[in-house]
């Protein structure tokens, strides 16, 4: 597997391992001299290579996970934010929050591509492989959609207000999409392009990460005021279950195998949440670091990435765990 051997390049540097029992701290790999802000992740299975948003530095960092070692960087962004790869055309598509932009870079060499300028705020990648299109949140409420082939835009979702976080249901041909500002979760047909149902929870706001559950058929939803962990039954809406969270999440991800659910948070934790039945129990949480919200993970690896932003002592980082047992 590509990321042992990153693990095995990087514990000779020391790394340190978390005496944790659900997640193990594997590897650290540095990013180098990137400052500020860290966004979201994507990953080229194919070519072991994880992308990583560095919104604070305007440029994407490219990790080579066979070395453990950031392999190039991708600059002159403007506030990277999401991230999707297309594997049919070996494009990577970067949303820019500072001008709106998508930017595209193809082939091993990652050289430029085009652009596409969907006017504010391009933010969440969405890649539907069934379709073939490109979902971007951006703006003051849409889903635009791009065609791979011709690399343009072709159509636009309406939604109350920006998205956040949105996921894809390709079976029953849905997304459901975090709309913070409009208090909503919103159920889209993705066929007509249209909006078909909004769910709401009365007792929390700024819902940004989301995560499916297609085994328990549930939406879960973190919430940040206050911290709650809240599933959605993924038929009608209706709240099968809520939680604490830990402050600040701006990730979410369901580890089908271990029936997990992994949170990603700024105060310096990763929530772990286990499905018994249709209810969820808090395991406890593993330590990252402050400001480390988010994450990336990937079942075929079987390896979460949690990105880490620098600091006056330390380099920014992705630090890995594997998940135990």
């Amino acid at each position: 597997m590509l990321i042992v051997a990153a693990a095995a390049a990087i514990a000779s540097g020391g790394s340190a391992r978390e005496p944790a029992h659900f997640l193990v701290l594997e590897a650290k790999i540095p990013l180098g001299r990137v400052s500020g802000r860290i966004d979201h992740l994507a990953i080229d299975p194919g070519r072991g290579r994880l992308f990583v948003a560095e919104l604070g530095n305007d440029s994407v960092g490219v990790v080579d996970l066979e070395t453990g070692k950031t392999e190039r960087t991708l600059t002159g962004l403007h506030e990277p934010q999401g991230i999707g790869y297309v594997a049919a055309t070996d494009t990577l598509y970067v949303a820019n929050g500072g001008d709106g932009s998508v930017r595209l870079f193809q082939g091993p060499g990652l050289d430029a591509a085009g652009r596409i300028d969907l006017g504010d705020d391009a933010d969440n990648v969405r890649v539907d492989p069934r379709s073939n299109r490109v979902l971007v949140g951006y703006g003051r409420g849409a889903l635009a959609v791009l065609d791979p082939q011709s690399r343009t835009k072709i159509g636009d979702i309406a939604l109350a207000a920006h998205p956040e976080s949105f996921q894809l249901d390709l079976d029953n041909g849905r997304a459901f999409v975090n709309v913070p500002d409009a208090h909503q979760v919103a159920v889209v047909d993705l066929s007509s392009g249209h909006q078909t149902a909004t769910w709401r929870f009365a007792d929390a706001r700024a819902n940004f990460p989301m995560a499916l559950d297609f085994e328990a058929r549930q939406v879960l939803v973190a919430y940040r005021r206050p911290a709650r962990l809240v599933a959605f039954g993924m038929a009608d809406g209706s709240v099968a279950d809520r939680l604490d969270l830990c402050d600040d999440a701006d990730d979410l991800f369901v580890d089908a195998r271990r029936r997990r659910v992994y949170a990603s948070c700024g105060e310096g934790v990763v929530d772990i949440f286990e499905r018994r039945s249709d209810r969820y129990v808090r395991l406890g949480h593993v330590p990252t670091a402050s400001g480390a919200r988010t994450s990336l993970f990937v079942p075929e690896l079987d390896r979460l990435f949690v990105a880490v932003r620098a600091t006056f002592r330390d380099p920014a980082a992705i630090w890995v765990f594997r998940p135990a047992p």
